[in-house]
């Protein structure tokens, strides 16, 4: 329950906004402010064409701060408009002690979360069925540009390729914060949600968490 950063993990709501929200194969123009940004990037330029389903797959592999910026814009009709939504989408799912500033995740005063919240977060997310199968893409075939051509998105989520089950959710990090990891995996009919944050061994700790609570819960009729 102690408030942190929780880095590229933010990009869990905003993706989840954008399934919900948006049409996904509708076609989007990337702005200048949208590509003015430090951090990961999908090389994002003013001008590109991309659907939000390329977003919303740029924002969950590649983790692209470009493509938070467009999908807010485009959903929310403004980035302050975007994040009021992802506010009022995180009091909904009883996230009580998270506050979003920016759909990236990027390092921002007042923009912070708990592990307990963003295991809700992680939790209701998955169980929209596109946003699973998105989050479990250990890479994408994607194009999108001005004009467009292919290229390939890769997960950076190693726990995809090394632990029994696992099928996403989300890496993140930024010296502010830390490394940060919401994952879910699912063995047996059970489902479970590991959150870690500001935690340099990550993927480790993620891995005992599963196994530890794998050993512990078992699904009863």
């Amino acid at each position: 329950y102690e408030k942190r950063g929780m880095a590229s993990t933010t990009k869990i709501m905003t993706a989840l906004l954008a399934i919900e929200r948006g049409d996904l194969q509708k076609t989007f123009v990337a702005q200048e402010e949208d590509v003015r940004i430090e951090g990961t990037s999908i090389g994002l330029k003013a001008g590109d064409k991309i659907t939000l389903e390329t977003l919303v797959q740029g924002l969950l592999l590649e983790s692209g701060n470009d493509a938070a910026n467009v999908t807010a814009r485009v959903i929310g009709n403004s980035r302050e408009k975007f994040v009021s939504l992802m506010n009022k989408k995180a009091r909904e799912i009883g996230m009580k002690n998270t506050r979003f500033e920016n759909p990236s995740g990027l390092t921002a005063d007042g923009h912070f979360s708990t592990a307990y919240d963003m295991a809700l977060l992680g939790s209701f997310a998955i169980k929209n069925k596109q946003f699973r199968n998105f989050c479990s893409l250990t890479s994408s075939r994607v194009s999108y540009g001005n004009p467009e051509y292919q290229r390939t998105f890769k997960n950076h989520n190693k726990l995809l390729n090394s632990v029994d089950g696992a099928f996403g959710i989300k890496t993140g990090f930024t010296k502010a914060s830390g490394r940060c990891l919401v994952s879910a995996a699912e063995r047996d009919g059970v489902i479970l949600v590991a959150v870690t944050l500001s935690a340099p061994d990550d993927w480790n700790d993620d891995k005992k968490l599963f196994e530890y609570g794998f050993e512990k819960v078992k699904v009863y009729k």
